[in-house]
This record gives C-alpha cells, structure tokens and sequence, in this order.
C-alpha cells in the first residue's frame, strides 16, 4: 500500500469520525469508501484504536496549522480571534459535520487511551492558541488569558453543537454574535 492510501483511509475516516463519531468509525464501511480491503486498513493501522488516535492527532495537527494561517493572513491577534469561529463553522459546512475533537470528548469515556490524549491534545492546542491571542491582544493579562481561552473554546464548541443539532449553520452565527455582543469575544 502507498502513503496515499493511507493518507485517504484517515481522510475518510475523519470525514465518519465527524459525522459518527468515534464509536460509528467502522472498518469495513471506511474500506468501502476508500475502495479497499477491510485487511488493507489494518496493514496500516494495527486497531481500530490506532486508527482513531491518528485521525485525532491529525485533526489537532491540522488545527494547529490553520489557527495559525487565521494569525498570519489577519495580522492582528484582535483580528484572528474574530476569525476563530470561522474553524468550527467549517465542520457545519461540511454537511453538517460536528467539529471532530467535540464530537469525540462527548464519547471520552469509552475511548481507548490513545485517543483520548489526541482528543485533549486538540482542546489543548485551541486554548493555548486562544490564550496567545488573547495576551497578545491585550485584552485579558496572563494570569485569565486560559480561563478567558477556555470559555471561548467551550462556547464556540457549544455553538457549534446547538446549530448542529438543529441543522441550522445561522444559529452558529447569530451565538458568535452574541458572543461579540457580551464581550467573550472581540467584536474587532
């Protein structure tokens, strides 16, 4: 099997964890979206637990390298918190599709080990970012930027939630404005 094969069996199967989550990955319906064998996935991954930490530890990677795209196409830390909730409603665009890492901790006591320090990983990655931003910005000192992160982590996860569970992309929206409105987040 080549690299790429392996590339699109944690594609797809990023694609199933956001709709499934991690207990709907399953290995036949994965191989059948990719267009092989059950037995070709586990040439690349030994378990379903290895195949469900990689896809999570790709996802926080992939994350980490688009939160910091917002940083260097904005400019500006005020800037690229406005644009933070631009990562989440992506999943939503995506025909309706949970953020990964959201939908994955509401499982978080059935997952595998493995996964659940991916899992962590990716809220880790999103605070820290946030809280960066955050001192960055001058808008909360050092000592609140992390609880101020994780409020705006947990929001913007919950907003995502709330507009997904209601099929409803303007609902994500009109809660980052109120977001905006009550100061959690920067209006600019």
């Amino acid at each position: 099997m080549s690299k790429t094969s392996r590339d699109e069996i944690l594609v797809a199967a990023r694609l199933f964890a956001q709709a499934h989550g991690y207990t709907g990955l399953n290995i036949r319906g994965l191989a059948d979206e990719v267009g092989i064998k059950a037995a070709s996935i586990y040439y690349h991954f030994s378990s379903k637990a290895e195949l469900g930490a990689a896809v999570a530890q790709r996802y926080w990677e992939d994350t980490a390298r688009d939160l910091d795209a917002i940083k260097e196409k904005t400019g500006s830390a005020r800037a690229s918190l406005h644009g933070y909730p631009q990562i989440f409603r992506r999943s939503l665009e995506s025909e309706n599709r949970l953020c990964m890492g959201s939908f994955m901790s509401a499982e978080y006591d059935d997952l595998p080990e493995a996964v659940k320090t991916e899992v962590q990983k990716f809220a880790d990655v999103n605070i820290a970012w946030l809280a960066r931003q955050l001192r960055e910005a001058e808008i909360t000192d050092p000592e609140q930027s992390q609880i101020r992160a994780a409020a705006i982590f947990s929001a913007i996860a919950g907003a995502q939630l709330m507009a997904r569970s209601r099929n409803d992309i303007a609902l994500f929206d009109r809660l980052v404005e109120g977001y905006r409105a009550a100061g959690l987040l920067p209006a600019r």
